[in-house]
């Protein structure tokens, strides 16, 4: 795959399931083949992230647990005890092509904040220039439920992002992307995605393994996260880690479908919490997404949510979602407005009436 080959920065995502023997102890033999592909990049002087699942796996039969426990506390006393055998795991494999290895754990405040997601995009950015690979991975140890990425898919979309990466691989448990799951009679691998239409007739199932937390939905979801962001993602078979990572043409290609957005353009859509949400006209959603225009507020049809001024909120038309943006008013000022002229507005005494969302602050997510 030329796209792939040809990328100077990658991420390279695996998940536990693609990491664990059946006997729920690390693969090593996996993580050395990752570690020997990505080093032989170095040497061609091409850059690359690993964002690894498996800390809360390998931590399991050390505590003396025969299967993932349900409860929150055990499941993060088994992360912070494997994450350590989890990194020195991958320090040992990198060290071997004399390549050097860093720990990176992110909470997801590390990304919603904006001046933590600027000084983790500076430190990862410094490691890859220190000719470092920064093992990445969810700090499962102190996040909650409630406060948490989920999974290490949208993580890496996230990274991929944050690094301005020119490709994203996802490596997991089956060959790709099938248009049914891949046991059904029929099932064929979709071997190239070019937009969201492609997508429309596929049936996506599945949830995480019995040591993950994510599964086939989520990695589309991480997929057409990054492709619509401008980085092209492969989804392929761990199994098969030498061909996908050296381009070979397996697996699924989603092909990236918009020019890479500013990187504060990707926070807004991708990492900012929403603490609200605006319908608005589909006069408004035009303007927004094709014309490039800033929200005003008489395109708003109706005000959701309680936010201040400087947050971030949805965007939605009639038909759904079309974009995020960084709102003027807090939400009690703005279902005042909503849906009145400047003019009007002026008249009846308001001064200065901003756009509700400026185009500067709009990042459109169609």
């Amino acid at each position: 795959m030329r796209a792939l080959s040809e990328a100077r920065r990658v991420v390279v995502k695996i998940g536990s399931s693609s990491l664990t023997r059946p006997d729920g102890g690390l693969d090593l033999n996996r993580i050395d083949s990752v570690a020997r592909v990505v080093a032989r990049w170095r040497r061609g002087g091409r850059q690359a992230v690993v964002v690894s699942s498996g800390a809360v796996a390998a931590g399991l039969d050390p505590l003396g647990f025969a299967s993932k426990p349900s409860d929150l506390a055990s499941v993060q006393a088994a992360a912070a005890m494997g994450q350590g055998l989890l990194v020195a795991r991958w320090t040992a494999a990198f060290h071997t092509h004399h390549v050097d290895a860093a720990q990176v754990l992110l909470t997801t405040e590390d990304v919603m904040a904006r001046d933590h997601y600027t000084n983790a995009t500076a430190a990862l950015g410094r490691l890859l220039s220190l000719g470092v690979v920064p093992i990445v991975n969810e700090n499962d140890a102190v996040t909650t439920r409630e406060l948490r990425f989920g999974d290490n898919d949208r993580v890496a979309a996230i990274i991929a992002q944050m690094v301005q990466a020119d490709a994203l691989v996802l490596l997991t448990d089956v060959d790709g992307l099938y248009t049914a799951p891949p046991s059904r009679p029929g099932a064929r691998l979709i071997e190239r995605v070019d937009s969201t239409d492609d997508l429309m007739s596929v049936l996506v199932t599945g949830a995480g393994s019995k040591v993950g937390t994510g599964g086939m939905v989520s990695k589309v979801q991480a997929a057409t996260m990054a492709s619509a962001s401008g980085i092209g993602v492969l989804l392929a078979n761990a199994d098969k880690v030498e061909e996908a990572l050296s381009g070979k043409g397996t697996g699924t290609w989603f092909a990236p479908t918009h020019e890479r957005p500013a990187s504060r353009r990707l926070w807004i859509a991708h990492a900012a919490p929403s603490r609200g949400e605006l319908v608005v006209d589909a006069g408004a959603a035009r303007a927004i997404t094709v014309g490039k225009k800033s929200l005003l507020a008489a395109g708003v049809v109706s005000v959701a949510g309680h936010f201040d001024a400087g947050d971030v909120v949805d965007i939605a038309s009639p038909t759904g979602l079309v974009a995020r943006g960084i709102v003027s008013y807090d939400a009690d000022s703005l279902a005042a407005i909503a849906g009145r002229s400047a003019p009007e507005l002026e008249g009846t005494g308001w001064e200065h009436v901003r756009p509700v969302v400026h185009r500067d602050d709009l990042a459109p997510l169609l």
